[in-house]
């Protein structure tokens, strides 16, 4: 499944057929090419014809985004493990993608590494509100994906992350929380 999940983010910034792919997972193309047709049987990738040439096959992303409900897999165990395992796969690109940023942000111009970046907001807030701030968060994402001409000169592809985690799971408190105040 790691290969799968990896060649799932690969997708979502399109790098070439599945030759391309295997090199840039340090994998066979056979396995390659394996992984992306099980991606595409679930619905996450999809083959794009239009630049495929004779036995060269690419693929693409089939949703501009990936999200999820954790709640919806509560009550199937396989489900919940599959879904907890992505997430933690999720969470294991983001570090590693940032790493790699690090590495070679001196090679973007002063424009490009003051844009992109990273912070943190802290705040005490009720679950409906948390849920209308990453509501709207989205729609501002979406806003501007669909404002921005993709053939722009000046455009990169970029992927912007939303976390929002409770402070308990880094800081724990000496004693839980009783069972009502939890979600």
């Amino acid at each position: 499944m790691c290969c799968r999940i990896s060649l799932y983010w690969i997708k979502r910034a399109p790098r070439g057929a599945g030759r391309g792919l295997a090199e840039a997972l340090g994998t066979n193309s056979g396995a390659t090419s394996y992984h992306l047709r099980q991606l595409a049987e679930v619905g996450l990738v999809v083959e794009d014809p239009s630049l495929g040439t004779g036995r060269q096959r690419y693929w693409r992303a089939a949703h501009d985004v990936t999200s999820w409900e954790s709640s919806d897999f509560d009550d199937d165990p396989d489900s919940r493990a599959a879904i907890e395992w992505v997430e933690a796969d999720y969470v294991r690109f983001f570090a590693g993608h940032a790493e790699r940023w690090f590495a070679q942000r001196h090679r973007w111009s002063p424009a490009w590494r003051d844009a992109f970046g990273m912070g943190d907001f802290f705040m005490r807030i009720p679950v409906d509100r948390l849920k209308a701030i990453q509501e709207e968060v989205f729609a501002v994402f979406e806003r501007h994906r669909d404002e921005t001409d993709p053939d722009d000169p000046d455009a990169e592809t970029v992927q912007l992350y939303l976390a929002a985690l409770p402070m308990d799971a880094a800081f724990p408190r000496s004693t839980p929380p009783p069972a009502e105040e939890k979600p």
